[in-house]
């Protein structure tokens, strides 16, 4: 007979290797069958095939520790072994027939265990978390977790009453993986990992880390979840994504672009994910716009949060339904010629209880030392990237949003953070890494290492890197010592450039460098020009907002703002609300202000952005060349007393150009000499000021301009132009 103290603890659910005692275990030459069951009054072990019984298991303690020594030659009691069930009567008069999950084999295979421990499984969601699965001709699933430190580890669920005693795992010790296959436990099911520290604590119930579905906030059960079929690659997409490709980017935070008024209740409810397929996609289309970006869609327990604080990395938050559905609307975007840009966090995660904080009882998933694990402005953990483990886990997830989703790039959030170890620290408050230095080793090697495999694995896909400082090479090749990034935020665009014109126009003849400032680097790095979501919270107002003067000035300068920046080099990237010019700031708990485009004004700049992205799209000279010194040039930057610009978009047809004219005072410039480079009609493919987007209609007459054999601007031949007030003008040659 078993241990008492082997009993003991099991009992009391403090047995490190409880499949060494549960289950069928050979003894004296038989079989000893052994189940912990509380609440059963009597066990029988039963013939599977044949329901015949095999003996009833006598109870060795109250708890309900039952236990059958079978007397059998040991080829029967290896069929016994491989085919016997449990016949359960419960102390409530209810009867059941169960399998044994303490009979079955290990889940995971030795090549598995071999790659998890060295941490280069590429796939690890496929075999950790919860997986549906069939073995030895038995339904259940598969559950699975690191949590190495950890001296008990539970599978806890509503099919066992959320009792940690049931269900303790197997440690495969080579890995510090934890699994358990369930019989009769499908999808649907919830659950969570109840874990005990190496100190004999039982920690709060935690989420599935690799869990691919989760409860509705407030509640933080994970739910057992089909994994989605791969999506394959795309060739089109592929092309779409290119460098020399238009990118358009609309950002869209899902729970507050459109909601839908519940007519019992008067409340306003998210758009499903069906939903937003059949409004937002074809609005986003019908505008031009060649990619939807995505604010994160990983579950998150916080609204306010916008997602950046995720819990649930592998589960597409249950606020528009479930992940058969954001397939549903990946397809419907690619169907309608639209990619779909996902914001990815693996720069922090939040301290959630029921998250990956101290998760198995010790610093897991993030640094120890607060100095490098604690990220003092969002109170959030930092990611150990020197974890094999750790970096496993963020590139396992990376591949899985764009293989099993169609996911079409990742738009890495805070990449600035994670490169410096005294990011936002004082003196005193970091740790230098091995060299002394303030730069972050472990995620440099991480950043590199999550762009190769993504272009190893998903060729056409991109990433696209939030970062604020100098690092160099950001959205260079690993191989030519960058990052690998395919682009990288101009955040030194975005905020010099909102902030001259933020400024009354009676002043900007003394700031115009900080809009030419941008073009000194503009080849640098690949750059997306971002009008994103943190230009319009927190107090910094709307977009229109910013524009200075009164009504019909403000919506002038946010015209000739938009017509600058999709003249300007660099892909484009504008915030929901801002392409109908949006009046108040962002609220991520109300719909975007819709009846706004009930105002002329507003539905002006909204053709303007419309506009602005076909003649984007359909004109190669103005996204081909976006990131070399060939695809600009210069006409004057200098004419700071009349707060004027021009410059030359070029691609690779030589012959075709545009200039680009931009007017930031409110006086009409007349007879404006421009120079040019080429004899011939310069014709206004679009002026922000026409009456169609709100403007007074002022302009070159007949939108046409004749050029002259004058030298001006170091140009061989000059155009003269009518500039209409606070507006910007965009021009093709033509023979």
């Amino acid at each position: 007979m078993v241990n008492p103290r082997d009993i003991e603890l099991i009992c009391s659910a403090r047995h490190g290797d409880p499949f060494s005692v549960l289950g069928p275990h050979a003894q004296d030459g038989g079989m000893a069958l052994r189940a912990f069951l509380p609440g059963a009054q009597q066990v029988q072990a039963l013939d599977a095939a044949t329901g015949t019984s095999l003996g009833v298991l006598e109870k060795r303690h109250a708890d309900g520790f039952f236990e059958l020594l079978l007397a059998l030659p040991a080829h029967a009691a290896h069929a016994a072994h491989a085919h016997y069930q449990l016949q359960v009567q419960w102390s409530d008069g209810q009867a059941e027939r169960l399998e044994d999950p303490y009979r079955f084999p290990p889940l995971l295979g030795e090549m598995d265990v071999w790659l998890l421990s060295e941490g280069t499984h590429l796939r690890p969601y496929e075999i950790l978390g919860a997986n549906p699965r069939v073995m030895q001709g038995v339904a259940g699933t598969g559950f699975a977790v690191w949590a190495p430190n950890a001296s008990r580890v539970s599978v806890v669920g509503e099919f066992n009453h959320w009792d940690g005693r049931r269900h303790p795992m197997r440690l495969r010790r080579e890995c510090g993986v934890w699994e358990i296959f369930l019989p009769g436990v499908g999808l649907g099911a919830l659950y969570k990992f109840e874990i005990v520290s190496a100190d004999g604590r039982v920690l709060p119930a935690r989420a599935d880390p690799y869990g691919r579905q989760a409860e509705l906030r407030p509640a933080t059960a994970s739910i057992v979840a089909a994994l989605p079929e791969r999506q394959p690659a795309s060739g089109a997409r592929q092309r779409a994504n290119a460098l020399e490709a238009p990118m358009s980017i609309y950002e869209v935070h899902l729970a507050s672009w459109r909601r839908i008024i519940d007519p019992a209740s008067g409340a306003q409810r998210w758009l499903t994910w069906d939903e937003l397929a059949s409004e937002l996609v074809p609005y986003a289309q019908d505008m031009g716009f060649t990619h939807l970006e995505l604010m994160p869609i990983s579950e998150h327990p916080f609204d306010g949060s916008w997602g950046y604080q995720p819990v649930g990395l592998y589960a597409p938050t249950s606020r528009f339904g479930d992940a058969a559905g954001l397939v549903r609307f990946v397809a419907r975007c690619h169907a309608a010629g639209l990619g779909v840009l996902l914001d990815w966090v693996p720069a922090h995660f939040p301290t959630d209880a029921h998250g990956l904080g101290n998760f198995d009882g010790t610093p897991l998933y993030e640094y120890a030392d607060p100095r490098e694990g604690f990220h003092n402005d969002w109170n959030t953990l930092i990611y150990n990237l020197g974890r094999t483990e750790v970096r496993n886990f963020l590139i396992g997830n990376a591949l899985y949003w764009l293989e099993r989703f169609g996911i079409d790039g990742l738009r890495v959030d805070a990449v600035a953070s994670m490169l410096y170890r005294d990011y936002s620290r004082q003196p005193g408050e970091w740790i230098a890494n091995a060299h002394g230095g303030r730069e972050n080793l472990e995620t440099i090697d991480f950043l590199k290492r999550m762009n190769e495999v993504i272009g190893q694995e998903r060729p056409g896909a991109v990433t696209l890197a939030e970062e604020s400082t100098a690092f160099p090479g950001v959205s260079r090749p690993t191989y030519a010592g960058g990052l690998g990034f395919h682009y990288k935020w101009n955040m030194g665009w975005m905020h010099d450039t909102l902030q001259y014109i933020a400024r009354d126009p009676v002043h900007r003849r003394h700031h115009q460098d900080e809009l030419t400032f941008g073009l000194a680097y503009a080849f640098s790095e690949n750059f997306v020009l971002p009008i994103s979501h943190d230009e319009v919270v927190h107090g910094k107002g709307s977009l229109l907002g910013k524009m200075p003067g009164d009504s019909w000035q403000r919506f002038a300068n946010l015209r000739a703002y938009l017509g600058f920046m999709f003249g300007h080099p660099g892909k484009k990237l504008l915030f929901m609300g801002c392409e109908f010019a949006q009046v108040r700031e962002w609220n991520h708990d109300q719909s975007l202000d819709w009846h706004l485009l009930d105002s002329p004004l507003h539905a002006g700049v909204q053709r303007l952005v419309r506009d602005l992205n076909q003649l984007y799209l359909s004109t190669p000279a103005l996204h081909q060349l976006d990131f070399v010194p060939a695809g600009f040039e210069w006409i004057d930057r200098q004419d700071s007393a009349h707060s004027v610009l021009s410059f030359i978009r070029r691609g690779t047809d030589p012959a075709a150009f545009i200039v680009v004219v931009c007017n930031f005072t409110p006086a009409v410039q007349a007879a404006y000499r421009v120079g040019v480079p080429r004899p011939g009609q310069y014709r206004e493919r679009l002026n922000t000021n026409s009456m169609h987007y709100g403007g007074s209609n002022a302009g070159t007459p007949l939108g046409l301009a004749e050029a002259e054999p004058i030298a001006w601007h170091g140009q061989p031949h000059s155009v003269r132009l009518t500039l209409p007030p606070l507006a910007t003008v965009l021009l093709e040659w033509t023979a």
